[in-house]
């Protein structure tokens, strides 16, 4: 089987991995790819946005099943094009996309469906905003833009003036551009965070193992959102309770509720969760596997992702057998390059890849391959390196003795991945 993965980041270059393992995979393309895809698959110049070229493309060269890995194109409908070509594509339609790409809409639909989530109210307009913060006497609130920002639309403001200051570079100044051009103001929970992907076929739920990630920039939780600075799976907290819990009342409402509202859901649901003192709320739906979550999630599946995303493209979730994982923990840190989350230099050599002990994995994000074979940044976050073993504590420990090895200029990362689970968790060897 053809297989083709849309994309260019850490999480491509883990589907890909996955996907490499499986004997019906036969001949694997991604595009475009970056500088680590390409030792594996073969990296095709296709524009992840040019939806009308990615599926002439697809059905040139007979590809059997395509996987969407970012959140722009499924917001914007690639699948429904795939799918008029007469495609298999693993993702949900653009209707189903919007449990990501309009937070107004997927809280909606949530407050329908009994789903517990954050109380919210919705503004397009900057004075109606700043009257309803003048009736609030409690903070931190959330202010979260409605559409996709990268993971940079999410603003925690500790005072009404840094609300009120989110508000200004959403609506007044448009930061975001139309991914801010409506905003929510949210109720602030408390808790940790919980991240649990599920395939689904539009009717079944099969949930995979849970992770925890971490989106601000430095130690201890500080600074601005990102895209995900680390992640590690499975955290002590996600007991089998927990997580049968998540499945009942959050996972299966979700995906009925899509169905009935003309929107059926067929790909990769991603719950972010906060576990509150009232139990798992829903901080946020995604429409796809998750960055950097796919790189520590992945690793451990025992099953075969083709026939798995194969299943879901088909809607015969019902027949697939039970997922099998591995019982190795797995840990994982982002390196990015100075200036991230705003500005960053390209073009930079990357050096010490290969003095990584020999069961690390590094997956590419913001890499390329010059002509001349050297590897160079290109992007913010650059690699994600990834550590397994018996615990989660004693994975971290493999990670964090690699991590200073893969050497470019600016070159940073946090230390504190995964430090909450070294006193939790037996120590493993």
């Amino acid at each position: 089987m053809r297989v083709l993965v849309i994309g260019s980041g850490a999480r491509e270059h883990a589907l890909c991995r996955a996907l490499r393992h499986s004997p019906r995979a036969s001949e694997l393309f991604c595009a475009p790819g970056n500088g680590g895809t390409a030792a594996i698959a073969e990296n095709v110049a296709l524009d992840p946005m040019d939806f009308a070229a990615c599926a002439d493309w697809a059905a040139g060269h007979a590809i059997d099943l395509t996987i969407i890995g970012p959140d722009d194109p499924l917001g914007g409908g690639i699948v429904d094009v795939f799918q008029a070509h007469g495609l298999r594509v693993f993702g949900p339609t653009k209707a189903a996309a919007r449990i990501e790409s309009s937070k107004t809409w997927a809280k909606e639909l949530m407050v329908r469906a009994g789903v517990p989530t954050a109380r919210f109210a919705a503004f397009t307009a900057r004075d109606a905003a700043s009257r309803y913060l003048d009736a609030r006497d409690r903070y931190p609130v959330v202010i979260k833009a409605d559409g996709l920002a990268a993971g940079k639309g999410v603003v925690i403001a500790e005072t009404a003036a840094e609300a009120r200051a989110a508000l200004d570079d959403f609506l007044v100044a448009r930061k975001l551009g139309s991914a801010g051009q409506e905003v929510l103001i949210e109720e602030h929970l408390e808790g940790p965070e919980l991240s649990l992907f599920a395939l689904t076929d539009g009717e079944r739920v099969v949930p995979m193992v849970p992770a925890c990630d971490y989106k601000r920039a430095y130690d201890g939780d500080e600074g601005p959102n990102t895209g995900g600075m680390g992640a590690y799976s499975p955290p002590a907290f996600a007991t089998p309770e927990l997580l049968a819990e998540i499945e009942t009342r959050i996972l299966r409402p979700t995906v009925r509720a899509l169905a009935a509202a003309g929107a059926p859901f067929r790909g990769l649901l991603y719950a972010g969760l906060m576990l509150t003192r009232d139990g798992p709320y829903v901080l946020e739906f995604n429409a796809r596997f998750g960055d950097p979550e796919t790189q520590v999630v992945l690793p451990r599946l025992k099953s075969d992702l083709f026939e798995l995303a194969l299943a879901v493209a088909e809607g015969r979730l019902d027949r697939v057998p039970a997922l099998e994982w591995s019982t190795e923990a797995s840990c994982g840190v982002v390196i990015a390059s100075a200036g991230y989350p705003v500005a960053v230099e390209k073009g930079l050599p990357i050096s010490g890849l290969d003095e990584l002990d020999s069961d690390i994995l590094a997956f590419h994000a913001g890499t390329r391959r010059e002509p001349d074979g050297a590897l160079v940044t290109a992007g913010g976050r650059v690699l994600t390196l990834v550590a397994s073993g018996p615990t989660v504590a004693a994975a971290r420990r493999r990670l964090y003795a690699n991590v200073d090895r893969v050497r470019f200029h600016g070159a940073w990362h946090r230390t504190d991945i995964a430090a909450r689970e070294e006193h939790g968790a037996a120590e493993g060897a």
